[in-house]
């Protein structure tokens, strides 16, 4: 299936197919309900590209309007959007994380990763990428349903000199 998506101006054209849910090895191929469901290549081919994992940009369909998830269960529920970027791993030999807590919280209450997966406090959490590629912390989420653990510069975004400017701007910031 060939999937083309224009997206901020950029045209990504690429071969993009998904297993169909009859052979997917998730869904049960012999059961009659299986017809009521939306195949993958349906419903995904619309939404920007990507080059890995499920294939969807889900920040970008969820910025541009392409799609609108329901934030909750129950309507009084109030969706909480925390503007607050953290910086991780601002020591180590990676370039260091910018954590971006508002596209997390666009689509999920904090009480999904606080505080089970993560503590509220700075430096209360001792990240690993060993436990994240065990499915635990980050990787709760990431290599199951949003991008995979191979596509590290998504994580590992910012250098060590960007990271410097952006620490002393906000220091400078608090005074």
């Amino acid at each position: 299936m060939l999937g083309v998506a224009v997206t901020s101006g950029n045209v990504f054209s690429q071969e993009r197919s998904w297993l169909p849910l009859n052979k997917d090895k998730v869904h049960d191929p012999m059961s009659p309900a299986l017809r009521l469901l939306q195949q993958p290549g349906e419903a995904l081919s619309k939404l920007p590209a990507d080059t890995a994992g499920n294939q969807v940009r889900w920040v970008e369909a969820l910025e541009s309007g392409a799609i609108d998830p329901r934030t909750n269960v129950f309507p009084e529920t109030k969706v909480n959007v925390l503007d607050l970027d953290n910086w991780l791993n601002t020591s180590g030999s990676m370039p260091v994380v910018k954590f971006p807590h508002r596209q997390h919280t666009l689509w999920l209450d904090c009480a999904n990763c606080h505080e089970h997966l993560f503590k509220s406090k700075a430096g209360a959490n001792k990240l690993s990428m060993l436990q994240i590629l065990n499915g635990e912390q980050c990787g709760v989420c990431h290599g199951a349903v949003s991008f995979p653990l191979t596509e590290c510069s998504r994580c590992h975004n910012t250098t060590f000199e960007e990271y410097r400017r952006e620490y002393l701007r906000a220091q400078e910031a608090k005074k």
